[in-house]
């Protein structure tokens, strides 16, 4: 289903922050550095896990599914108020542009920045299989789409040498030279 196009009410002058997204296929290491990412941006950049809307999502439309489409766009307009407050917004998922730039609230931000969690294939390969049986094994898609990302998108941040620690740090740098106005 297609999001009806509208105009913004949302004043130029606010869209003053880029919204950050770093992006990952599945074992990359996005759950696990979130945490790690709020406490070093605390005040700086407000963190979002993606996946975090799922599950109530999930609740309110229960013989549906997920919208996803819809459940882009709420992240998007989300990210869009904390802009009016003078807010950046990480938001941390498996997105790519296109699954944001045709979305409705789009038009309510300035510039998204991409960054990537990246792992090796064969550990990649190892984390999904190591995770709970509930959770979804889909590999092959998952180190496709670990492919695609790190041939398509930059910066590219290494998950399986670095410790979770120091991938974090690192991508709090990155989030700092990108909101050098902040002064944080």
């Amino acid at each position: 289903m297609d999001m009806p196009a509208r105009r913004s009410t949302l004043p130029v002058a606010e869209r003053r922050y880029p919204l950050v997204v770093l992006t990952g296929a599945s074992g990359a290491g996005k759950s696990t550095i979130v945490p790690l990412l709020i406490e070093r941006l605390a005040g700086t950049c407000v963190v979002f896990d993606g996946d975090w809307l799922i599950d109530p999502l999930r609740g309110a439309s229960p013989d549906r599914g997920i919208e996803w489409g819809a459940f882009r766009d709420t992240w998007l307009h989300v990210a869009a108020g904390l802009a009016q407050n003078r807010m950046p917004t990480m938001l941390v998922g498996p997105f790519i542009p296109e699954h944001l730039e045709t979305l409705p609230g789009r038009e309510l931000l300035g510039e998204i920045a991409f960054g990537v969690l990246d792992c090796a294939d064969d550990v990649r390969r190892k984390r999904i299989e190591a995770r709970p049986s509930w959770r979804l094994r889909d590999i092959d898609e998952q180190v496709a789409f670990g492919a695609w990302l790190r041939t398509n998108l930059t910066p590219v941040f290494d998950t399986d040498t670095a410790t979770p620690m120091a991938t974090a740090d690192t991508v709090a740098e990155w989030i700092r030279e990108l909101q050098p106005e902040t002064g944080r």
